[in-house]
C-alpha cells in the first residue's frame, strides 16, 4: 500500500503546500491551549478560592518558559525531526490540559499551565513559521512566515469564544477535556503525512529546481548550536 504521503507527493500540487496546513492547524490548536488559561482564571478563582496574583504567577511562568524554549526548540526539531519533535510536543501539552481537573494546589497550577503547557506549546513557538518555510520553500518564502503567523490570531480568534461558551455551559473540567481530545485528534494526521525534509519524498524546495536550496541534516547534542548561538549573541551585544 502506498503511503499518503508518497501519492500527495506525486500529485501535481508541491507537497510543501500540505506541510503548510499542517503547520497552520498544529500553530492555531497550540495557540487557542495557550489562551485558554485566559478565560480559566474566573473559574478557577470560582472553585478554588485562589487569588488573581497566583493565577497570573501560573500565566506568567507559561509566558517565560513559552519564550525561553524557543531557540532550544528548533535545535531539537533539526536533531530529531519536526514531526517527532512536534507530536511530542502536541502530546505533552493535551496530557497538561487534561489533568487539570485533578488541581487541588496553587502549585499544581504552576506545574501545568506554567511549566507543561509552556514548555509543550513552547516547541510550536514563533519561530515555527520562519523555520517551515526556509525549509520546504525557496520561493514565496514571506507569503508563507506571514501565513503562518496569522495563525497565532487564528488560534485565539477561535478558541477564545469557543471555550468561554463551553464552560458556560459544561463547565470548565469538561471544557479542558474537550480541548485535550482536540488537540490529541491533530496529531494522528501529523504523523501521517508531516515530512522533515523534502528530500525524505524526493522533492526539492517550492520554486528550487536546482537543488541548491537544499537544507543539511544535523546531528549530535541539539543544546550545543542553541548555547552557542547565546553566546554569539550576548557577544554582539556587548561589542
Amino acid at each position: 500500500m502506498i503511503p499518503i504521503s508518497s501519492r500527495l507527493a506525486a500529485s501535481r500540487i508541491h507537497y510543501a503546500w500540505v506541510i503548510i496546513a499542517l503547520t497552520f492547524i498544529v500553530i492555531v490548536v497550540t495557540a487557542g491551549v495557550r489562551a485558554t488559561s485566559g478565560v480559566l482564571i474566573v473559574p478557577f478563582e470560582n472553585e478554588f478560592h485562589w487569588s488573581r496574583a497566583t493565577i497570573s504567577f501560573a500565566i506568567g511562568v507559561n509566558l517565560l518558559v513559552y519564550g525561553l524554549v524557543g531557540p532550544f526548540a528548533a535545535a531539537a526539531m533539526d536533531r530529531f525531526g519536526v514531526r517527532r519533535t512536534m507530536a511530542l510536543s502536541l502530546g505533552v501539552a493535551a496530557a497538561g490540559v487534561a489533568l487539570s481537573p485533578l488541581m487541588y494546589y496553587p502549585w499544581q497550577l504552576v506545574l501545568l499551565w506554567g511549566l507543561v503547557v509552556g514548555l509543550s506549546t513552547g516547541f510550536v513557538g514563533a519561530y515555527l513559521a520562519a523555520y517551515i518555510a526556509a525549509r520546504w520553500f525557496h520561493a514565496r518564502q514571506g507569503m508563507v512566515v506571514g501565513l503562518l503567523t496569522a495563525a497565532n490570531a487564528a488560534g485565539q480568534l477561535i478558541f477564545l469564544p469557543t471555550n468561554a461558551a463551553l464552560i458556560a455551559s459544561v463547565g470548565w473540567r469538561a471544557m479542558v477535556l474537550i480541548l485535550a481530545a482536540i488537540v490529541l485528534l491533530v496529531v494522528l494526521p501529523l504523523l501521517l503525512l508531516m515530512r522533515d525534509h523534502p528530500q525524505d519524498l524526493g522533492l526539492f524546495a517550492y520554486g528550487d529546481t536546482t537543488g541548491h536550496g537544499i537544507v543539511p541534516r544535523h546531528s549530535g547534542n541539539p543544546v550545543t548550536p542553541s548555547v552557542r548561538l547565546s553566546r554569539g549573541g550576548w557577544t554582539a551585544l556587548r561589542a
